[in-house]
């Protein structure tokens, strides 16, 4: 169990630094889910495999569906698609897929091999999750929604493309109505 985390903490590690130094941000968006799955795999291992759970369906799941929609809404304009295909060549994937082979190894391994009272797991219902957020936890949860909200915001604000007009004469033909 020892190599196990090892391995899943190093794949983290790994992936994160990769989601730092990468300039195009549809290549960190695919590290950084490589990292939160990674990140739930270490979370099982440690005996939470509710947390885990959590963090594929929150983070890597709906989290991540953000973040594609507010790049998707800072690219617009016919020279981002050919752009897009650019950043769509198998040689992007490689180092994504890699990291994720090694988890999905892992994953098959400790599935198959070890046994359930190997784990220190501990039974959590969906109800403590909950008690434990809403009750001593209320503003961190309701500040980070509130930041999620102002990021997409401030994308949809930022993504807007008007032109700045100085003059009503200086205006195209197109724009009077």
């Amino acid at each position: 169990m020892d190599s196990a985390f090892y391995i899943a903490a190093f794949v983290t590690v790994i992936s994160t630094i990769m989601v730092i130094t990468r300039h195009n941000p549809v290549h960190a968006l695919l590290y950084l889910v490589i990292s939160l799955l990674s990140l739930s795999m270490i979370f099982f291992l440690l005996g939470a495999p509710f947390a885990a759970l959590l963090e594929i369906i929150i983070y890597a799941g709906a989290i991540m569906v953000l973040f594609i929609f507010v790049i998707m809404l800072l690219n617009l304009g016919k020279e981002t698609a050919k752009q897009e295909k650019e950043w769509l060549k198998p040689k992007i994937w490689i180092g994504p897929a890699i990291l994720s082979a090694i988890l999905f190894a892992e994953l098959f391994y400790l599935i198959t091999t070890a046994h359930a009272a190997s784990y220190n797991l501990q039974v959590l219902n969906p109800k403590a999750v909950a008690i434990s957020l809403f009750r001593p936890y209320l503003i961190g949860v309701e500040l980070a929604a509130m930041l999620l909200m102002a990021g997409v915001v401030g994308a949809a604000h930022i993504g807007q493309h008007k032109k700045m007009v100085l003059h009503r004469f200086l205006k195209e033909e197109d724009d009077i109505s």
